[in-house]
């Protein structure tokens, strides 16, 4: 169409109007991923399988004869982790020469990048990351687990009909 004196076309204004480049763009989007390829995950009810090897929420393991805790307070992987997140508090039971004991145990998952090194580290297995991934809490401080939480783990909600 014609220009008028303002530089205005009014070729323009139709596709603009008829919204054309959006129709365009989702022409190229349905002509690759066509509605009828598309699955619906029913979330919260049905759990989503994860990868083999996915690291998630870290546990501190406990033998299951006695239902002590299995890390012997090495500190191993505090100093493996690259973030400083872990902080391990310990004792020495029965004087100087005695064995150390646990006593404190926090792991800050705010921070955590799950890449697994304070797992390879510990020498005893007693620090896992698990298959979880629901992590989500309410505020900063739920995202700084104890040993008692460690020893538990995380609880997610179940969700049914």
């Amino acid at each position: 169409m014609a220009e008028n004196g303002n530089g205005f076309h009014f070729s323009a204004l139709l596709r603009k109007i008829f919204l054309v480049d959006l129709v365009k763009g989702l022409a190229v989007t349905f002509k690759y991923q066509p509605p009828k390829n598309v699955i619906t995950e029913e979330y919260p009810r049905v759990r989503p399988q994860v990868a083999e090897r996915f690291r998630g929420a870290p546990r501190l393991n406990t033998n299951p004869e006695n239902g002590e805790t299995l890390c012997i307070a090495c500190n191993l992987c505090a100093l493996a982790c690259p973030e400083n997140l872990i902080v391990v508090g310990w004792e020495r039971a029965g004087g100087s020469s005695g064995k150390k004991t646990l006593t404190d145990f926090t792991y800050d998952t705010s921070r955590c990048m799950f890449c697994g090194l304070c797992e390879d580290a510990c020498p005893t297995d007693a620090l896992e990351l698990t298959q979880d991934y629901e992590l989500a809490s309410y505020s900063r401080e739920g995202a700084i687990w104890d040993r008692q939480m460690l020893e538990e783990g995380p609880h997610p909600t179940r969700y049914t009909r």
